[in-house]
């Protein structure tokens, strides 16, 4: 399972391929669908330490991203930080397979406005 943590971070880069979309009404300024879309396709945040420090490194910059991107895209964003932030404070900082099928989930949201 170690391994999963960075292979999480690949999969979200892997899974947001290819965005379209249109900007999105916000009370604050975001980025749009669009621009939100090729701003995770380029995110090259690689985190470094052990798997808690990782986890927690993970779940805060998944968290700056969420305050960034569209509304659309930030919501599962904000969901797959609060699940790493849960990782890094847990004993060992290695996601359980109901984390990972959360995460996975929250994925395939993000690849519905990231087509």
């Amino acid at each position: 399972m170690k391994k999963l943590l960075p292979a999480v971070v690949l999969i979200a880069g892997t899974l947001l391929a290819g965005c379209a979309g249109s900007p999105a009404p916000s009370a604050t300024p975001r980025m749009s669908v669009e621009e939100s879309c090729k701003f995770l396709n380029t995110d090259t945040f690689v985190p470094k330490g052990s798997d808690k420090e990782k986890a927690g490194q993970i779940g805060q910059h998944y968290q700056e991203v969420a305050d960034k991107v569209a509304p659309e895209v930030a919501e599962p964003i904000q969901k797959m930080a609060d699940i790493m932030k849960q990782v890094g404070d847990s004993s060992t900082g290695i996601q359980t397979s109901e984390q990972l099928t959360q995460l996975r989930q929250q994925m395939d949201q993000i690849g519905q406005h990231c087509k």
